[in-house]
């Protein structure tokens, strides 16, 4: 068994999931992604591999937590990272959003936080959005799903922090430049946030000192008002 540290990422995917899957394994870590469809296994393998680590991929919709505990079972207690990457940013259908946003990071979470605070050590970073500080119009299941993971942070960080789990949450303020938003929005019109900048983030977020921790960052690109 690899005696490097395991990060896992929820909702992998091209961009911010891959991102951070190449920063982590850089750093010395194997990585697990966990999505509901394998189309980025193969190219998120290969960076992993480059950089020395190995990378496994369970196809899995994070939900159903049933499902989930099932395909974590042979992992979770190695886990040293986790960061919750799984959303649907869609206007409808409400129960679907925040299964996804909130009820995914909740599950996860519940798998692996017991296995850090037995061990003392770990780190959870839960991405979050703009939504997630003020809602927007006709953006009530969005808005109210990452409320709740904000809420899911902040009450995670005050249960398992004394116990040396750092617990993050990360306001994402703006597109992150992927092809996921070119595909939905269009070319860019306006700075995007890159994808790599943001890994290094979370990196330095599950390497802080524990004298010196940070709940909550904010992530935007310098031409974003706010």
């Amino acid at each position: 068994m690899s005696e490097r540290p395991l990060l896992l990422i929820t909702g992998i995917a091209e961009g911010l999931g891959a991102a951070t899957a190449r920063e982590f394994a850089e750093a010395g870590y194997d990585v697990l992604g966990i999505a509901r469809s394998d189309r980025a296994t193969r190219a998120v393998a290969g960076e992993v591999a480059q950089r020395g680590g190995l990378y496994t991929h369970v196809t899995c919709d994070v939900t159903h937590p049933a499902d989930l505990a099932a395909a974590l079972g042979p992992h979770a207690d190695r886990v040293s990272v986790l960061v919750h990457n799984a959303q649907r940013l869609l206007i409808s259908p409400f129960e679907q959003v925040w299964r996804v946003n909130c009820l995914g990071a909740f599950a996860a979470a519940q798998l692996v936080v017991p296995h850090m605070a037995a061990r003392r050590s770990g780190a959870v970073i839960l991405s979050g959005a703009t939504a997630g500080l003020r809602g927007g119009a006709k953006f009530s299941a969005f808005a109210s799903a990452k409320f709740a993971v904000r809420g899911l942070a902040q009450a995670l960080a005050r249960e398992y922090g004394p116990r040396g789990v750092h617990v993050a949450h990360v306001v994402l303020d703006g597109l992150i430049d992927a092809a996921q938003s070119d595909r939905r929005f269009g070319p860019a019109s306006s700075p995007r946030m890159d994808a790599a900048a943001i890994a290094q983030a979370y990196l330095q977020l599950a390497t802080q000192h524990p004298s010196a921790w940070t709940q909550e960052l904010d992530l935007r690109p310098y031409s974003e008002r706010f």
